[in-house]
């Protein structure tokens, strides 16, 4: 297991060093003094585990983890604290903290800790393993079938990382709508016209579908700015990525991307404009010539 500790105290970074690589539970590959300093290194080299103090100057423990889990980082986190704080501590779980260390610190402790944590990496894993396997079976069985659109925008969708959130039903529905009317790849009809027929699919009152068009709009906004940070995010670890190589320049105004990409560089919010019409005219496009 490869670890990455963040302690503004050396003493504690140092004794938890000696305890983890002389009871031979792993490597660590890192460490720093700040969440600050921490996280640009953690979202680089990946470590399986990050044991993370609670109290720090600059950004504390929870607010690192947020900003870590936010950036997409999958290991797991082991907070270090001498706090007893219930509302604290309450925070920390509902942040995705299964695990606590207690200051000071405690040889025997640390051990039984690390290894509960591995067992639970490693069963996660063989889990992991299980579920790719039987993808692999579905995906064999697959082929053998013709892709029909649907599977076309979601394998797009998968490729940004959004085919689970909540608007790409409504990005499928509003591309379907479009090849069920055969349009032109260009001009596309208004986008208010596609959301008010999607919502007429549910809603019957002119009130009910002019409400539903809205919150339709809203959620196809939210899933393509996601969209866009989790393209940023590659470009930001890996400017090669295929994915964004191809994806963030095509559908996106791209100096958007670039300044998500400084903001998250930053540490700062994600914000950007988001340009629907644009996502919809390349995505329809894309899809009609997998179709045909």
């Amino acid at each position: 297991m490869r670890y990455f500790i963040v302690d503004d105290d050396r003493a504690s970074r140092v004794m938890l060093k000696q305890i983890i690589e002389d009871s031979g539970l792993g490597t660590v590959i890192g460490e720093a003094r700040n969440g600050e300093d921490a996280i640009p290194q953690i979202l680089m080299t990946q470590p399986e585990f990050v044991l993370i103090d609670l109290l720090m100057p600059k950004l504390d423990g929870i607010a690192t983890v947020e900003h870590l889990i936010q950036n997409r980082f999958e290991g797991q986190f082991i907070m270090i604290s001498q706090v007893v704080n219930k509302e604290m501590v309450g925070e920390a779980y509902e942040q995705g903290i299964d695990f606590f260390i207690h200051k000071p610190i405690n040889r025997i402790e640390v051990e039984n800790v690390l290894r509960k944590t591995t067992e639970q990496f490693r069963l996660k894993n063989s889990l992991l393993v299980i579920r790719q396997s039987l993808t692999s079976i579905e995906i064999s069985e697959q082929k053998n079938h013709k892709a029909t659109s649907r599977d076309h925008i979601q394998s797009i969708l998968n490729d940004m990382g959004i085919v689970g959130e909540i608007g790409s039903e409504d990005i499928i529905a509003i591309i379907e709508t479009l090849l069920a009317h055969q349009h032109k790849i260009a001009p596309l009809p208004p986008l208010k016209e596609l959301y008010e027929e999607i919502a007429a699919v549910t809603k019957t009152t002119p009130d009910e579908i002019l409400k539903e068009s809205k919150a339709i709009e809203q959620r196809v906004r939210r899933t393509i700015l996601a969209a866009m940070i989790n393209l940023a995010n590659l470009g930001v670890v890996d400017y090669t990525n295929s994915e964004f190589e191809y994806y963030a320049p095509r559908y996106f105004d791209f100096k958007e991307i670039r300044q998500l990409m400084k903001q998250i560089e930053d540490h700062g919010n994600r914000k950007a404009k988001v340009n629907i019409k644009k996502f919809i005219q390349v995505l329809y496009s894309d899809i009609l010539t997998k179709l045909n």
